[in-house]
C-alpha cells in the first residue's frame, strides 16, 4: 500500500472509473432493448447459417460473384436442358429433396399470385383470434424482462454500495496511515533538531 497522496487519490480514481465502468456494461447488459436486438441479432444470423447451410453455398465477396455471374451465365443454358432429367434422378433416390422442391415451387407460385377475399378474410380471422395470445405473451415477456432487470438493478445497487463503502474505508485508512506517518516523521525531525 502506497502512502502518497497523489497515488492513493489516483487508485481511488481508477476505482471509481473500473467501478463506472462495471455498472454502465452491467445496465447495458440488462436493459430489455438491447436485449431484444441481441436476441435479434442472433435469430438472424441462425437463419442465415441455416439458409447458407441448406442451399450448400457460402456468402461471396462482390468480386468473387461478379465473375461467378459470368460463368453461370454460359452453364445456365446446359443446366435448364438437362434440369428436368437431373431432377428425376435425384428425387428417385432421395423423396424429401422432391419434397422441398415441390414446397419450394408451391411456395413461390403462392406468393406470385394475388390473395383471394377467402384467404383475406381468413387471414384477418386468424390475425383476431391470434391478438390476445400475441398480446398476451408480450406482456408476460414484459413482466419476465422486468422482473429481471429489477433484480439486476438492485443487485448493481448493493454492489456499488458495497464498493464505495470499501472505497471510502480504504480511503480512511490511507489518511489514517498517511497521519501517522506524518507525525511520526515530525517528531523524528523535532528530535534530530534537539
Amino acid at each position: 500500500m502506497t502512502t502518497d497522496p497523489d497515488e492513493i487519490r489516483a487508485q481511488i480514481d481508477e476505482t471509481r472509473s473500473g467501478l463506472s465502468d462495471d455498472v454502465n456494461a452491467l445496465a447495458d447488459t440488462v436493459n430489455p432493448a438491447h436485449a431484444a436486438r441481441r436476441r435479434a441479432a442472433r435469430a438472424r444470423s441462425a437463419v442465415l447459417a441455416v439458409k447458407d447451410k441448406v442451399s450448400g453455398t457460402a456468402s461471396r465477396s462482390a468480386s468473387g460473384a461478379a465473375s461467378a455471374a459470368g460463368e453461370r451465365a454460359s452453364s445456365t443454358q446446359e443446366r435448364l436442358s438437362t434440369a428436368p432429367s437431373r431432377l428425376r434422378r435425384q428425387a428417385v433416390g432421395n423423396p424429401l429433396a422432391l419434397g422441398l422442391i415441390a414446397a419450394g415451387a408451391g411456395w413461390l407460385v403462392g406468393s406470385l399470385l394475388p390473395a383471394s377475399s377467402t384467404e383475406e378474410r381468413a387471414a384477418t380471422k386468424a390475425k383476431e383470434a391470434a391478438a390476445p395470445a400475441v398480446t398476451s405473451a408480450a406482456r408476460d415477456a414484459g413482466a419476465s424482462l422486468k422482473d429481471s432487470a429489477k433484480q439486476a438493478a438492485e443487485s448493481v445497487r448493493t454492489t456499488a454500495a458495497d464498493a464505495a463503502a470499501t472505497v471510502k474505508d480504504e480511503t480512511a485508512a490511507s489518511a489514517h496511515d498517511i497521519r501517522d506517518q506524518a507525525e511520526a516523521a515530525r517528531d523524528s525531525v523535532a528530535d534530530s533538531n534537539l
